[in-house]
């Protein structure tokens, strides 16, 4: 029987290349997303079920979770991809786009993993693997809100991974650098009011170091990483994607937190 893998956010980005790269290693796939009918390229591959997973609707985690267990028989690993980034002054934001931000990307990364953590207790073996970011070890300025979510998601992980190991699991953990996805597009909500004076230079230094971003990594070599943090049979909890991850992830465990801070004021012309 080949193995299974469920993917959340699996629409776009890294989540599409994930399950491309798991069919064509011959896993089967659930690919999964909250508007199925949208999908037009994962539909035609063997061995995928594309099916709605909402991680902010209980209801369609669940039935997802039954709907590919019942098609493919169980399930071997999980990848937590889906969420967004918000960027921005945290004065700048609404409540409920806050709100929403750590509902996406930690409750329903909690959620998923809950509701698919009894299959692999039974099973007495799975591999999670949650997608955090190096913004889970170090931050950019305007990203109190998603780095917020993804140290989260690391401290949630590296915690996890002794109840995983209780029963025969794997927890692991992907970093990626900057990926060459819609991250910037539908998947990046954006909050900020000119009225507050202090913040406009640093919003402008910013937004313009996005916009310019260069380097950034195919989706793909991502897909990779984490094919190979499912597949390695190693105890490894980390793994970067990205060399600009590397770079960035080394320099963050080298420098003291004012020279690391200076470094990227620097690189963004800051005063």
């Amino acid at each position: 029987m080949n193995h299974t893998v469920l993917i959340t956010g699996a629409s776009s980005g890294i989540g599409k290349a994930t399950a491309i790269y798991f069919q064509e290693k011959g896993w089967n796939v659930i690919a999964t997303m909250r508007k199925p009918e949208l999908e037009e390229d994962l539909t035609q591959l063997e061995n995928v079920l594309v099916t709605r997973l909402d991680v902010l609707d209980l209801d369609s985690i669940n039935a997802a979770i039954e709907e590919g267990t019942e098609k493919f028989g169980k399930i071997d690993a999980l990848v937590n991809n889906a969420g967004y980034g918000a960027f921005g002054p945290v004065e700048a934001f609404p409540r409920e786009n806050i709100v929403k931000q750590y509902n996406t990307n930690v409750i329903g990364l909690l959620d998923v993993t809950r509701a698919i953590l009894p299959y692999f207790r039974t099973n007495k073996a799975g591999t999670i693997v949650n997608i955090s970011s190096i913004g889970g070890k170090m931050t950019f300025p305007l990203g109190s809100l998603y780095h917020g979510t993804k140290f989260a998601v690391e401290g949630i992980s590296e915690a996890m991974n002794f109840e995983m190991n209780a029963f025969g699991g794997k927890m692991k953990i992907v970093e990626p650098g900057a990926i060459a996805t819609d991250f910037g597009g539908r998947s990046f909500d954006f909050q900020n009011k000119e009225e507050l004076a202090e913040y406009q230079e640093l919003v402008a230094a910013v937004m313009g170091a996005f916009e310019n971003m260069g380097g950034a990594s195919p989706a793909s070599l991502v897909a990779e990483v984490i094919y190979t943090a499912v597949t390695d049979g190693t105890d490894q909890l980390r793994y970067t994607a990205g060399a600009d991850a590397e770079q960035f992830m080394t320099a963050r465990k080298t420098m003291e937190d004012s020279e690391f801070t200076g470094m990227l004021k620097g690189q963004l012309n800051l005063n």
